[in-house]
């Protein structure tokens, strides 16, 4: 049996899929710069001992057939430089996914460049409420499994995936998703991101139509119904292909939809015949849009309708979509991962129709490799339309860029209060404690009722934490 060694062992899919291995009896260890909960304690749970922290010695002590590479390690990190040197074999992650946990199984993968974790994780629930033998792979901890990644327990069950179009490693730039040879593909929608990546919205079609090229004879191509682009490709997809959405052309359409209770209610047409009603936990038209993906890959994989209604209710949302971390008389807190333009508009739309006649405060961190340049200036100025105060948090890393090619937040500050909005950008390089000026504003501007809405892909300097004691 072959010593598994995941070099970066603290990221949340590594960690997520080294605990999988481990739980079928495979030898596993790793290694990472720092782990902390709660993948720290995850791995602990699985009894993974791993080293913290990079070292030659790491390698000779535990002496691995195999290393699994990490997205986020380069060149220049010491272990990586001795595997080289003594031949040692190296996988990326992705590639392991498909080799060891995909294999036969049907493999059903969940794209696009918003939505996949929540698709994803419905989907990983449905089938598993229906009692299939199912595996999945997500970016992140699974609220009803407590797990990021499960094997399917057979050779021919259903493995889902969530699939980023992002590369695999530092020695194989495909997109992660050209793994996993999707026999039902999901494509929620196509837009441009990972400028560190691709160099154009050009780039990301190409691998995107890559990735429906996989898809067998036998598959399908499940598409959004409002994405020009996904429907571009699914004219060239040799499987059967459904469109699903709010569009009245969809072949999967939600109606009578209502977002005003603690669930969203809507019915569903499978090629305008009544399937039924659903019940939703999750709020906001772009949820809607996830559920129906979810809804009719479930479906297409063997799952009834009459499971879905059911099991969609016990269904919880991941950490950071929508989360509210706090609601009282005085405000009500909300964590979201949303960092692109898009996702921004969609997630404080979402907010609105919840909350309907409540002012919504967004507080948004610049902090992916294509937010803190300046390739979504002008759609960073437009997307904060359903917002009444807008905050920006520092630039993330702004040394890295000249002036010319940074986002400018101050900018848009100006475009957002010349609308009539109330804003807020903290200075460029930002001051140590930036977390208390934004709470100091906030309190200026703070308004009874008031839903704030932390947009983030990281920690954004502990503001949640922050906010919430202070609304407590």
């Amino acid at each position: 049996m072959k010593e598994l060694y995941f070099l970066g062992i603290g990221g949340t899919a590594m960690g997520s899929v080294a605990g999988a291995l481990a739980a079928l009896g495979r030898q596993v260890t790793g290694s990472d710069s720092g782990v902390y909960p709660p993948m720290s304690d995850f791995l602990a749970s699985r009894g993974i001992q791993y080293f913290n922290g990079y070292s030659e010695e790491n390698i000779r002590q535990s002496k691995p057939d195999l290393i699994i590479v990490g997205n986020a390690i380069s060149r220049g990190n010491p272990e990586l430089e001795l595997a080289l040197e003594e031949k040692i074999d190296l996988i990326s992650l992705p590639e392991f996914v498909g080799h060891e946990l995909i294999k036969k199984n049907t493999s059903i993968v969940v794209s696009g460049t918003h939505g996949k974790t929540t698709t994803t994780s419905i989907l990983a629930w449905l089938l598993d409420f229906a009692k299939l033998e199912s595996g999945f792979l997500i970016g992140g901890i699974h609220a009803n499994f407590g797990l990021g990644c499960r094997p399917s327990g057979r050779e021919n069950g259903v493995f889902v995936t969530e699939g980023d179009e992002y590369d695999s490693a530092f020695f194989d730039k495909r997109s992660k998703f050209l793994h996993y040879r999707p026999d039902i593909a999901v494509i929620n929608n196509i837009e441009f991101d990972h400028a560190d990546i691709f160099a154009s919205l050009a780039d990301i079609e190409l691998s995107f139509a890559r990735f429906v090229n996989l898809i067998p004879r036998n598959g399908a191509l499940l598409y959004a119904s409002n994405s020009l682009r996904a429907e571009k490709l699914s004219k060239k997809c040799f499987a059967k292909t459904e469109s699903f959405g709010l569009e009245a052309h969809a072949n999967w359409q939600a109606v009578e939809i209502d977002y005003r209770s603690d669930v969203t209610e809507f019915s569903i047409l499978k090629n305008q015949t009544l399937l039924g009603k659903l019940r939703s936990p999750l709020f906001g038209e772009h949820n809607v849009r996830n559920v129906l993906a979810a809804t009719a890959a479930a479906m297409h994989a063997g799952v009834r309708f009459e499971q879905i209604q059911a099991g969609l209710l016990a269904f919880q949302s991941p950490k950071r979509r929508l989360e509210i971390l706090l609601q009282n008389d005085r405000a009500t807190l909300i964590d979201d991962f949303a960092h692109h333009p898009t996702a921004i508009r969609e997630t404080l739309k979402a907010v609105g129709q919840r909350f309907p006649g409540r002012r919504i405060v967004a507080c948004f961190e610049p902090r992916s490799n294509t937010t803190t340049r300046n390739f979504f200036q002008k759609e960073l100025s437009e997307c904060f339309e359903h917002a009444d105060v807008v905050i920006f948090g520092p630039v993330n890393r702004p040394e890295r860029y000249a002036l010319e090619e940074r986002l400018d937040t101050a900018a848009i500050v100006k475009s957002l209060e010349a609308e009539g909005k109330i804003a807020y950008a903290i200075a460029v390089p930002p001051p140590e404690n930036y977390v208390k000026d934004i709470l100091a504003f906030l309190k200026n501007v703070f308004q009874t009722g008031d839903v704030i809405v932390v947009l983030s892909n990281g920690g954004f300097g502990g503001l949640h934490t922050q906010l919430k004691a202070f609304f407590s």
